[in-house]
This record gives C-alpha cells, sequence and structure tokens, in this order.
C-alpha cells in the first residue's frame, strides 16, 4: 500500500509541476508593463507629392512685352562705386556690393537687362546678370513686381531663391500680394520722411509648389544662358488685369517682401549709397547686395511720370530738365536715365 501510494504522489506531483510550466511559459511576466496605444506616437507617413498638370513651355515667346537695361556695376567696382542708378529717394537701387566696405563685387546680383513677356496662359520675367560666381556663396533672390493700378505701389510679388536648373521648377518659388495696400507707404514711389511700421507684402499665396494652385510659379536658369534666370507666373494672377507696370529685382537678404517698400523701411541715413558724390550718406551701410531695374509699362502707353518708370523718348526728367541730346534719345525706348545733373545716360 505505502508503494502504491508513493506512485500516486508522484504522478500527481509529476502532473503539479507539468500545470505550473505551461502556465508560466504561456502568461504574461511578472514585471511586464500593460501598454497604454493611445501614448504610442503615430507612425511616420510621408508627405505626398505636389502633382503638376501645367508647367510652362520650353520656349518663351518671340515677341517682348517690355524691355530695360540697367547699370553694369562691375565697370566700376574696383573703385567701390557704382556707375549712376543709386537713387534711395525714388526706389532705384545699384548696390550689388558688400556693406560698409564695398569691396566684394557680386556680379550674379548685377542686373544688365530685364524682360518682360507674355502668352496665352503665362507671364514671363527675364533677367540677365553679369554673371554668376557659385564661390561667392550668396543666396541670391531673383523676381519682379507688378504695380497693377500704375500708382507707384506694388502689389504682386514674384519670387525665387538659388535657381539652380535648366528645367522649370516650383522649388524656392514664392508668390506674395500686398492684401492691404500698404506697399509704398503715404509717398508712392518716393521715400517717406520717416521709416514706416507697414507690414509690405504680408499675403503668401504660393510657396514651393504649395498654395490653391500648384502651377502658379515656376522658375529656371536659361538652358541656353547661365547668366540669365527666368520666372513664369500664370497670368491667372493678375486677375484679368491687362495693363501694368513690372520692374525686376535681385538681391540677397535685404530682398525681403516683408519690407516693401525698401526706401520706407529705412531712412537714407540708415540705407546709405553706393555713390560717393553722394558723401553725406556713402558708402552702402544697411541696404546691400541689391539690385533694381526700372518699370516697365505692359499693354499701354505711359504718360511718362508713372513712378519707377524707365524714362521715355521725349520725355522730360527732373524738375527744369529737357531733353536735348538727340542721340540718346535716338537709341530707343527703356535705355537711358536722367541724371540729376540733367544728363542723359545710355544704359545698353
Amino acid at each position: 500500500m505505502k508503494k502504491n501510494n508513493k506512485s500516486v504522489l508522484s504522478l500527481f506531483s509529476l502532473f503539479l509541476l507539468i500545470t505550473i510550466a505551461c502556465n508560466l511559459s504561456t502568461g504574461p511576466a511578472a514585471t511586464e508593463a500593460p501598454v497604454d496605444i493611445a501614448t504610442q506616437p503615430p507612425a511616420a507617413t510621408a508627405e505626398p507629392a505636389v502633382q503638376h498638370a501645367m508647367t510652362p513651355p520650353a520656349a518663351l515667346p518671340s515677341v517682348q512685352s517690355g524691355l530695360a537695361g540697367d547699370y553694369d556695376s562691375s565697370t566700376t567696382a574696383s573703385k567701390r562705386r557704382a556707375p549712376g542708378g543709386d537713387r534711395f529717394t525714388f526706389d532705384r537701387f545699384e548696390r550689388p556690393f558688400n556693406s560698409t566696405s564695398m569691396d566684394v563685387y557680386y556680379p550674379g546680383l548685377d542686373i544688365q537687362n530685364s524682360i518682360f513677356y507674355q502668352d496665352a496662359a503665362w507671364m514671363y520675367g527675364v533677367i540677365a546678370l553679369k554673371n554668376f560666381d557659385s564661390s561667392q556663396n550668396v543666396a541670391g533672390k531673383y523676381g519682379f513686381e507688378i504695380d497693377l493700378n500704375a500708382d507707384g505701389g506694388g502689389d504682386l510679388l514674384v519670387m525665387t531663391t538659388q535657381p539652380a536648373s535648366t528645367e522649370w521648377t516650383t522649388d524656392g518659388l514664392q508668390v506674395w500680394f500686398d492684401s492691404n495696400d500698404d506697399v509704398g507707404g503715404s509717398l508712392l514711389g518716393l521715400t517717406d520722411k520717416q521709416p514706416v511700421p507697414e507690414d509690405g507684402y504680408e499675403t503668401q499665396l504660393f510657396g514651393n509648389g504649395q498654395g490653391d494652385d500648384p502651377d502658379l510659379a515656376w522658375a529656371r536658369i536659361s538652358p541656353d544662358d547661365p547668366t540669365i534666370v527666368q520666372i513664369a507666373a500664370k497670368l491667372s494672377l493678375l486677375q484679368g488685369d491687362t495693363t501694368f507696370l513690372v520692374g525686376m529685382w535681385a538681391g540677397a537678404d535685404d530682398f525681403n517682401p516683408a519690407l516693401f517698400d525698401l526706401n520706407d523701411h529705412f531712412t537714407h541715413e540708415q540705407a546709405g549709397t553706393s555713390l560717393p558724390e553722394l558723401e553725406y550718406y556713402y558708402p552702402i551701410k544697411e541696404l546691400s547686395e541689391l539690385d533694381n531695374a526700372c518699370r516697365m509699362a505692359i499693354g499701354f502707353q505711359p504718360r511718362g511720370d508713372e513712378p519707377g518708370l524707365c524714362e521715355q523718348p521725349n520725355s522730360p526728367g527732373p524738375t527744369g530738365c529737357q531733353l536735348n541730346d538727340q542721340i540718346c534719345a535716338a537709341r530707343g525706348f527703356g535705355y537711358y536715365f536722367w541724371e540729376p545733373t540733367c544728363e542723359c545716360r545710355w544704359l545698353g
């Protein structure tokens, strides 16, 4: 009997050990805490790629809508000055130089010519520069500004940063709108007596392909000339307007949509000048690495006194000046500029 009891006990013990082992192997670890799913970070998801439906054509229109020349500051860069055209009071800048010492000249910010084209769907701002010098490490920005009612106050700004591709791309593109109509301050086309608190172009309509229309604006380096920047924007941006002024810009950090008009956000003393004959303001100070061209009239015959307009043949210059250089007048539309001395200076 004792032998049988031991056998039964042994069998029972073996059964008990197997049961405990099974429970230990299948149950949760004693130290394992419950998982709160709500606190776990969501799984990373890729941003959807921008889908483009419309790209500017490979070839620009054959007929231009406007043309404006500009000064070539390379001719006087060794003298640490611009040859002319830097008129802070009139929102005209010719300062593709560094601040204060003016011992660095930026050919990639020096506009030589600007051209405007239109076709059935697009408008194109074309900026011809002296040269690109990648070793200078400047984050170049390029764009065109549109004044819809030709009163001197800009309304739209289309700009690109560091264009590099010869293919049309939306990378680096921005489109800005002045929704509260304060660009230009109280004296449109002229500097206000004191810097103004306006916010410039405060409404961004487009950025890097993002916006209501992902195809609104594009840019590229010309496939035919590495010194030319081409910027395209849809005509729909104009909301049906067919007459306006347009002017081209090139710059670095100071080419900032929030600072327009630039001559209203600084005093002349703060901004300085690139012309040593204006000795009270020389040299360039807080507004540097910047260039713009005079404005072209698109779709209408200008009166000649529109703010920022390129000088017209047979139009008067500053008060008291008369056009008496017929050679200068004969050289064509948009290619000369009146100096304060009543000199008609050729820009070609």
